[in-house]
């Protein structure tokens, strides 16, 4: 049983940074593989992120790479989305997701088992 919680959302200028976290329970949380999603209203979930359950692999939406950076924090049972340089296009909702089938990272978010409430992310230009 996985419960994953996310915070650091908020409202931020155009160029500005926030850091994500997503907080799990459950002592499996260090052989899932997790992700990070979002979506706009009138949108698709789309893949963020992710990162493998050794970190060391990551994975990055072509429109993220450079600015975002995912990390995890095994003894902690959190996984990090830091976000800099954010643009107006990158407000939504961000949901964290584990998944427990740790064969590879998966972008299709019915592939992911679990899901956080989500937090609002809201660029201002």
């Amino acid at each position: 049983q996985v419960q994953l919680v996310e915070a650091g959302g908020g409202l931020v200028q155009a160029g500005g940074s926030l850091r994500l976290s997503c907080a799990a329970s459950g002592r499996t949380f260090s052989n899932y593989n997790m992700g990070w999603f979002r979506q706009a209203p009138g949108k698709e979930r789309e893949s963020v992120a992710a990162i493998s359950w050794s970190g060391g692999t990551t994975y990055y939406v072509y429109s993220v790479k450079g600015r975002f950076t995912i990390s995890r924090d095994n003894v902690r049972n959190t996984v990090y989305l830091q976000m800099n340089s954010l643009k107006p296009e990158d407000t939504a909702v961000y949901y964290c997701a584990a998944d427990p089938n740790v064969r590879g990272l998966k972008t299709n978010p019915y592939e992911y088992e679990y899901w956080g409430q989500g937090t609002q992310v809201t660029v201002s230009s």
